[in-house]
């Protein structure tokens, strides 16, 4: 007899990670090199102390159960944050929401903005993308369309190639800014173009922004909140914000970040997690408050970030399509080399090599893309890979001279 699973279950696409660990389980590193990995973007640095002091000290929050609206003091110091990075106000109480680290929110999201009462909803979202938008719409029962990018403008996507009928059927909208894989940071302009497309077929705009304190130019990268306050929309209608203190405070094991905007959209997100079990824990909250107010060791880790791209990047283009990012710690970076069978180098063929012959690991594009029949003739991640220079400068410089002979063996 089977199980009585979700049948959804079954549309799911295999994580790229997981496939990735598929597609290599055969190859033994070259032993003679000590392995460096740029593949997974899961930061490295130095947990700041103050943020493990307040960990400490909250230990006594253990024996209560933590409110899922989460303590005051920490929706007071992410608003605070807000204030001062972007210049706008959200009101702590209705506006602020803590969540358990972004990529859960941003699947917990679509469950509550889809309706499974409604076929034939549509969520959009970037292409390529991060694939827990894919999975979040899924399995609320939603269909997936993938905007087009456009390599030319650094894979931004062309929202112009999503037809008015999809719009139309659009319930949730998933953009990336600064983009992964990409680096891309939305403009003032782009904003209001999905702000007028949300006014006229109502859906919600969900913005990912967990690496916008990663960041390389002359200022920082524009937020969703700052676009709308810019363009007189004060309320954030039907606009969520979701970040985290993974990337920013080098804190992945936290899993702690916070969803703001639309304070409609707040609430119902509140009863979904109230039922969900979603609640922070005191700890967290504790050690979340600390970082939320503290800028320090921001800026240290954006220089740190700064220095290997500086370093890393002059390397590698001498052998690879690749340029500093906007903002984020990826290099979404060209192949040069024979062709594949959809035209670009085979970026999978590649990245298994260099993990045998230099023990290097990086993502190929290709797994962090899709290829649409009628829409997108060739995988747009193909060609690529995505590199996360996460590792220590020296390790990160290493890596790069091994790309480069690699990349040299190859021609």
């Amino acid at each position: 007899m089977t199980l009585p699973l979700n049948p959804l279950l079954a549309r799911l696409h295999p994580y790229p990670f997981e496939r990735w660990r598929e597609l290599t389980a055969d190859i033994t590193p070259n032993p003679t090199l000590r392995p460096i990995g740029l593949g997974i973007g899961e930061p490295r640095h130095a947990t700041p102390a103050l943020i493990e002091d307040a960990l400490m000290q909250a230990l006594p929050t253990l024996s209560t159960y933590p409110a899922t609206l989460g303590e005051p003091a920490l929706r007071e110091a992410i608003a605070g944050w807000v204030q001062r990075r972007y210049g706008v106000a959200v009101n702590p109480g209705t506006q602020v929401l803590p969540v358990n680290g972004s990529r859960e929110a941003l699947f917990a999201l679509a469950q509550t903005v889809l309706d499974p009462t409604t076929p034939g909803s549509v969520v959009v979202c970037p292409n390529p993308f991060y694939q827990i938008y894919e999975g979040a719409a899924l399995l609320g029962g939603a269909e997936v369309f993938f905007a087009p990018s456009d390599p030319a403008r650094n894979f931004a996507t062309n929202w112009d190639a999503v037809p008015d009928a999809v719009w139309a059927r659009t319930r949730l909208l998933y953009t990336c800014s600064p983009g992964n894989p990409t680096g891309t940071v939305m403009p003032l302009a782009e904003w209001q173009q999905l702000f007028e497309l949300s006014d006229r077929h109502g859906f919600v705009i969900a913005s990912d922004e967990c690496y916008s304190e990663i960041w390389f130019r002359d200022e920082p990268p524009l937020g969703a909140l700052q676009a709308a306050a810019a363009l007189g929309r004060p309320d954030y209608r039907r606009l969520v914000v979701l970040t985290s203190l993974s990337k920013r405070s080098n804190v992945p094991g936290l899993r702690s970040g916070f969803v703001a905007g639309d304070a409609r959209l707040i609430k119902a997100f509140l009863l979904y997690r109230t039922y969900h079990g979603s609640a922070m824990g005191g700890l967290v909250q504790r050690a979340s408050t600390a970082a939320w107010n503290d800028e320090a060791h921001v800026v240290a880790n954006r220089e740190i970030y700064r220095t290997k791209f500086t370093q890393v990047t002059p390397v590698l283009a001498g052998v690879m399509d690749v340029a500093l990012p906007d903002a984020a710690f990826y290099l979404w970076a060209g192949l040069a080399g024979p062709q594949g069978p959809d035209g670009p180098p085979d970026d999978v063929a590649w990245a298994r090599g260099l993990l045998a012959q230099y023990n290097v690991q990086v993502l190929p594009g290709s797994l962090l893309a899709r290829r649409v029949e009628g829409r997108h003739p060739a995988n747009p991640g193909q060609g690529r890979v995505r590199m996360a220079l996460v590792a220590p400068v020296a390790d990160c410089l290493e890596a790069a001279h091994r790309i480069v002979c690699y990349t040299e063996s190859l021609n």
